[in-house]
């Protein structure tokens, strides 16, 4: 009996999975996608990050670069391969997708930077939450330009 639950599980979490990976779900596969790769590439970045200050003892700030440059390689890769499936093929080469994407990462660094060091004082909040609004507000608006710039199809092209 423990092998037909453990079998029906295993169907259940396959068919989850082809679920999310069905290029039929439109925007709101594409968004659940999106959610699922961010997540996973944060927990990577910030594992990655901390073992290698805390645990191999190097610098924190080269332990930074290289959980960023890991994360960022690894988001862009699951940007292309997973969250933007398409029947159809991607209206940019892998290059002009890669250069797009990265001006679309400076500029998100460079919105959180400015946010961060002038709406704390300008509004009087804490510096967390305003962060914290500050990611939320610009995944939304990659979401839009990685769907419509960075990552469509010849469909969308135009």
């Amino acid at each position: 009996m423990n092998s037909i639950a453990t079998s029906s599980r295993s169907s259940s979490v396959q068919a989850l999975i082809r679920g999310v990976r069905s290029t039929e779900l439109g925007v709101a596969g594409q968004g659940l996608r999106f959610a699922i790769a961010g997540s996973v590439v944060a927990v990577v970045y910030l594992t990655l990050t901390t073992v290698l200050h805390s645990v191999l003892g190097l610098s924190f700030q080269l332990a930074l670069v290289l959980g960023f440059s890991v994360a960022v390689a690894m988001h862009f890769t699951l940007q292309r391969g997973f969250v933007w499936r398409h029947d159809g093929a991607f209206a940019l080469s892998v290059h002009h997708q890669a250069f797009r994407y990265l001006g679309v990462c400076f500029a998100q660094y460079g919105l959180t930077a400015l946010s961060t060091a002038e709406l704390p004082k300008l509004l009087d909040l804490p510096v967390e939450g305003v962060y914290v609004v500050t990611v939320i507000v610009l995944a939304g608006l990659n979401f839009i330009l990685f769907r419509g710039r960075v990552f469509h199809s010849d469909d969308l092209a135009g």
